[in-house]
C-alpha cells in the first residue's frame, strides 16, 4: 500500500470533535432541553441559525454516538493523512451543513435532526473517490468489501430505518463525492 501522506499529521481535530460530542451527549443526559436548543428544526431555523452546525455534536443515544465516533475516528484519521487537516475540516463541516440543508428542504419542518452522520458520510464519500480500490471490513460480514460498496450500501440500509434523516446522509455523501473528485483533479494520486 502506498499513499501520499502528510508527515506529522495531527489527529487533534478528530479528538476535539469526539470530545465535544461526548461532552454534549453527557450534557443532554442531564438536560434534555439542550437537544431543542442545539438540534436543527427547519421550522425554527431562522430563530436558531447556529443549529445548522451545533446539531452535528448532538446524538440521540449511546449507540448513535459510539457508531458515529468510531466511524469518524477511522475515516478521519485516514482522510487527514491523505489530504491534510484543513481539507478534512472543510469536508467534515460542509458535508454536515449540506446534509442539514437537504433535510430542511426535504424533511419534516417540525422534526429535530441531530447527529454527525451527514458529516461522516462526507468523509466516506471523499475516501470512496480517492481510494477506489480500498477494501474494508463491515461487521458482521466476514469478508472485506470495497469501500464504495460499504458506503453506498450503508446509505441505503440506513435510509430504510425509521427515524433516520436520510436527507442528511445524502447531502453529506454528495458533498464527499464532489470533494473527492475535486481533490483528484488537483493532481493528487492515491493508490490502493
Amino acid at each position: 500500500m502506498r499513499y501520499n501522506s502528510y508527515r506529522g499529521y495531527s489527529q487533534t481535530p478528530i479528538w476535539a470533535i469526539m470530545i465535544v460530542c461526548f461532552l454534549v451527549f453527557i450534557a443532554t443526559l442531564v438536560s434534555q432541553e439542550l437537544v431543542f436548543l442545539l438540534g436543527l428544526q427547519p421550522a425554527t431555523f431562522l430563530a436558531k441559525p447556529w443549529t445548522i452546525v451545533t446539531n452535528l455534536f448532538v446524538h440521540g443515544g449511546l449507540w448513535h454516538l459510539l457508531a458515529n465516533m468510531l466511524t469518524l475516528y477511522f475515516f478521519g484519521r485516514f482522510l487527514i493523512r491523505l489530504t491534510g487537516t484543513q481539507n478534512f475540516l472543510i469536508i467534515y463541516f460542509l458535508g454536515g451543513i449540506l446534509g442539514n440543508i437537504l433535510f430542511m428542504l426535504l424533511g419534516s419542518p417540525f422534526s429535530i435532526v441531530i447527529g454527525a452522520s451527514g458529516a461522516i458520510f462526507a468523509l466516506g464519500g471523499t475516501l470512496t473517490v480517492l481510494t477506489p480500490k480500498l477494501r474494508v471490513f463491515v461487521f458482521p460480514i466476514p469478508v472485506p468489501l470495497p469501500l464504495w460498496v460499504a458506503i453506498i450500501g450503508g446509505f441505503f440500509i440506513m435510509s430504510l430505518l425509521p427515524h433516520v434523516a436520510w436527507q442528511g446522509h445524502l447531502g453529506g455523501l454528495l458533498l464527499g463525492l464532489i470533494a473527492g473528485f475535486v481533490l483528484r483533479t488537483r493532481g493528487r494520486r492515491f493508490i490502493y
